[in-house]
């Protein structure tokens, strides 16, 4: 059912009405506000917008904010799906705080508003308390008209409400948004998903060289292919560097779990720097194997994405002899100096069917080609290509937590569109549009594995706000393996 906006005065109905959007004029004040919020006794979104008075100076005149709380009968209620909606309004280009909305008896001014910010509140306004009981998702929209710095009293206040007014007008077509992606529902989760164990183990492995060394410890490239943990790190006193001549002689520098080139530990051996290697075991099981067979020389056909790191890392073991392959058409057509002697191996990080499908072509074309005594392609993104398939044959949309930049958490996506429902990539909340979610009652989400679990419990929160409240883990698989860490750190 489609959510209605309900606008306590007049002029804020008719500035938020526009194409789409159910508006219903509630009046002013907590007591037609009470008497509005009763007519909703089924599962109807609504959506509480207008005008209010600001009560810190972080707020502006025409800036919006989204309650991330109002008060309730019983204290503070969570509107959850606070983030969506302010990720929404952003995309229009307008000024967004999310944060805890007040409800006053009557006009807030003055010294009054200094007890509300002392709560933590943003704004006050006089009717979002009225709704905190209503049974449907709920949210709440509030342009700012007076703040400390613009009493409401003052001369401007009439200039003040016309861009107050201009605000929700421009935000309209995220309200429209809203209370058409809230609406009961489910979400199906995958599992395994997020951190696997080499990532656990490279991100310990920078904590500990911090822990134990001291900031700053340098990283070449991202540990991990998360600008979240990347983010953590940066403020715990690791610094983020492309290469190792960036680092100051002698300092400790911690190579990626991505693998690197042998010309890149010679580079580090040169500036005496104290590396430590957060390089994957099964990264390194691929270069290992990559030696073995260059150094009896192989044409190495290496099926991957040229421009990723790991794939850079594992050519550099033997540049001469590797040739990445990147699909089937490129395995119809690569050549090779002897047919006779070859071999395949593969980055850790692809999808499963795919990967499969561009060695058969290469199996069939080399017959005497050697092969991996294990599969290449980790436990980790097995598991999590198995996991969101499971899903994705039930739902109507599914959303993967990672990084753009994170090969494991596109090759989810991609096989989570094989399966029919649309997919998309998000590296959080906020990058959630409420577009995707209109009719979609199931909603799969998964995460790469360099994604931090905090994010998908963010998501799965912010759903649950806009009516999918039931909670399914779809698991495939236990996922019960460690690595050691480095003797470094360990």
């Amino acid at each position: 059912m489609s959510g209605v906006v309900c606008a306590p005065m007049h002029l804020e109905a008719a500035a938020l009405r526009a194409p789409g959007v159910r508006v219903l004029h509630t009046g002013m004040g907590p007591r037609r506000a009470a008497e509005s919020a009763r007519r909703f006794t089924g599962t109807t979104p609504v959506l509480v917008a207008g005008i209010a008075g600001g009560v810190t100076d972080s707020v502006r005149p025409g800036d919006l904010v989204v309650a991330t709380e109002i008060d309730g009968p019983d204290g503070p209620v969570p509107l959850r799906s606070a983030p969506l909606l302010a990720g929404a309004l952003r995309r229009l280009g307008l000024t967004v705080h999310t944060g805890p909305v007040a409800s006053a008896e009557s006009l807030v001014d003055g010294t009054e508003r200094e007890g509300y910010a002392a709560r933590g509140a943003l704004a006050v306004d006089m009717e979002s308390a009225q709704f905190a009981t209503v049974p449907g998702p709920l949210a709440v929209v509030r342009a700012i008209v007076d703040t400390p710095e613009h009493p409401l009293w003052r001369p401007g206040t009439v200039r003040r409400g016309l861009t107050g007014l201009r605000s929700l007008r421009a935000a309209a077509p995220a309200l429209r948004e809203w209370c058409e992606a809230a609406g009961r529902g489910e979400i199906l989760r995958a599992s395994p998903r997020s951190f696997c164990a080499g990532v656990d183990r490279a991100i310990e492995i920078v904590e500990r060289a911090l822990e134990r060394y001291g900031a700053p410890v340098y990283v070449r490239r991202q540990i991990v292919h998360n600008i979240h943990v990347v983010r953590r790190l940066e403020d715990m006193g690791a610094v983020f560097v492309q290469e190792v001549d960036e680092v100051p002689a002698g300092a400790t520098t911690v190579l990626a779990a991505h693998g690197v080139a042998p010309s890149v530990r010679q580079a580090a051996a040169a500036k005496d720097l104290r590396v430590i290697d957060a390089t994957c075991p099964l990264v390194t099981k691929v270069h290992n194997e990559v030696r073995r067979y260059s150094s009896r020389g192989d044409t190495v056909l290496l099926i991957g994405h040229s421009d990723h790191e790991e794939v850079e890392g594992t050519v550099g073991e033997a540049p001469e002899q590797v040739v990445v392959v990147e699909d089937a058409s490129a395995a119809r057509h690569v050549r090779v100096r002897d047919p006779e002697k070859v071999a395949y191996a593969m980055q850790t990080t692809l999808a499963v069917d795919e990967a499969e499908e561009i060695a058969s072509v290469l199996r069939e074309r080399f017959p005497a080609m050697s092969a991996p005594r294990r599969d290449d392609i980790c436990y980790a993104t097995t598991n999590r290509q198995r996991a969101v398939r499971a899903v994705a044959d039930s739902a109507d949309l599914v959303l993967v937590v990672g990084s753009a930049n994170s090969s494991n958490s596109k090759r989810l996506v991609e096989v989570a569109r094989r399966q029919g429902p649309p997919a998309h990539l998000v590296d959080d909340v906020s990058e959630v549009d409420m577009r995707w979610l209109a009719g979609a009652r199931r909603v799969g989400i998964t995460a790469g594995a360099s994604a931090p679990p905090h994010l998908v419990e963010e998501l799965t929160r912010c759903l649950a706000g806009l009516g999918r409240t039931t909670v399914r883990d779809s698991q495939v698989a236990d996922e019960d393996i460690r690595f050691t860490l480095p003797r470094e750190v360990g």
